[in-house]
C-alpha cells in the first residue's frame, strides 16, 4: 500500500497480559482472522509455542510460531526467531497485518525490559 494508507488493524480481545486472542481487521476495522494465545506462548519455558491463525469461523488458515533458538541466544540475548505461514491465495493486505500481529506477539511476550528510560 502507499505510505499512509491503512492495510489493517491488530486488536486485541481481552487483557494482552495473559492469554489474549487478537483479532486481525481489514482496512475498514471489520474482523477476518482471530489469533489465539497457546497457555503457553509468553516465554516462559524452553518451547516454541504456536499461535494458530484461524478464519472467524474456526478453520485453520495458518499459524506464527516463535523457534527455540537454544539456551545460550534464548538466556544471553533480546534476538528472537519466528517463522509464519498462511495459504498463497490469502489477500496481500491480511498477510501484511499478519506480520503486523507477529511483531506485536514477540513485543508483549518475548521482549525484555531494559529500564533505561528511553
Amino acid at each position: 500500500a502507499p505510505p499512509g494508507n491503512t492495510i489493517g488493524f491488530v486488536m486485541s480481545e481481552g487483557c494482552a497480559c495473559v492469554w489474549p486472542t487478537f483479532t486481525i481487521c481489514d482496512a475498514e476495522q471489520q474482523p477476518i482472522l482471530r489469533i489465539h494465545t497457546p497457555c503457553c506462548g509468553i516465554g516462559c519455558c524452553e518451547c516454541s509455542p504456536q499461535y494458530p491463525v484461524k478464519s472467524l469461523d474456526g478453520v485453520d488458515v495458518g499459524v506464527i510460531q516463535k523457534q527455540w533458538s537454544g539456551f545460550a541466544k534464548e538466556m544471553f540475548t533480546d534476538a528472537d526467531n519466528f517463522g509464519i505461514t498462511f495459504p498463497l491465495d490469502m489477500d496481500v493486505k491480511a498477510k501484511g497485518t499478519m506480520m503486523g500481529a507477529l511483531f506485536l506477539i514477540d513485543f508483549l511476550f518475548f521482549e525484555k525490559s531494559q529500564n533505561n528510560n528511553h
